[in-house]
């Protein structure tokens, strides 16, 4: 059995109660997976808690398109790879033209063709990120999203709770999506819902414009 489960919503930015959920798993012998893609970045991450963690790196980790992390047990949890390239072959050249014939003997059996400029750029951003520390990340975001939503409370808005999380969700207001994106404000529009969402590269004049949007 596997339990599969993302840290943070996408949709609405609710953090999983993820050491309750591992142990309940642990409790029925079931294994996990752990889906960093919307956390990694300003949450801090013990990947080796879990059976599985994954995590793309476009988002929260300031990579580009192409690049992601997969982290496995030692003895890989009987995951077999469904469609092995050469990079996945003990000796990856003697995988280019056919089957592989052997699996790597470590995590590299799931790796894929490496998409070389994308994990070129994304040594940079990872550099930049632990240079500033993953508590400082997350400090920043949030006082970002929790000014957002203070700011949404004086205009009568409620967004779904989701506390201590830099991704805001407010039911009613996607329909503002494109009029927002005209303004030169980037939202979503999440299944009617307006999500904003706050990172490095935000500051509190982003999300004063935002409101001040909201409120005309």
């Amino acid at each position: 059995a596997l339990v599969a489960v993302s840290a943070a919503q996408s949709a609405d930015g609710r953090i999983a109660d993820l050491p309750a959920l591992r142990e309940a798993a642990r409790s029925h012998g079931a294994r996990t997976y752990v889906d960093f893609s919307q956390a990694a970045g300003w949450l801090p991450v013990e990947a080796g808690a879990y059976d599985y963690t994954v995590a793309i790196t476009f988002k929260w980790l300031l990579g580009a398109h192409g690049a992601a992390f997969l982290t496995v047990p030692e003895d890989f949890g009987d995951l077999v790879p469904v469609q092995a390239g050469w990079t996945a072959g003990e000796n990856p050249w003697d995988s280019c033209y056919g089957p592989v014939a052997e699996l790597a003997h470590s995590a590299r059996r799931f790796d894929t063709t490496p998409a070389l400029f994308s994990w070129a750029a994304l040594r940079a951003s990872l550099t930049l990120l632990e240079e500033l520390g993953v508590d400082a990340v997350r400090a920043h975001d949030l006082a970002l999203a929790d000014r957002f939503r203070a700011g949404l409370a004086s205009l009568g808005h409620e967004p779904l709770p989701a506390p201590g999380s830099p991704i805001v969700s407010v039911p009613g207001l996607g329909r503002l999506q494109p009029e927002l994106s005209r303004a030169g404000i980037e939202v979503s529009n999440r299944a009617g819902n307006l999500r904003a969402s706050f990172h490095l590269h935000n500051t509190a004049a982003d999300v004063d414009r935002l409101l001040d949007a909201l409120s005309g």
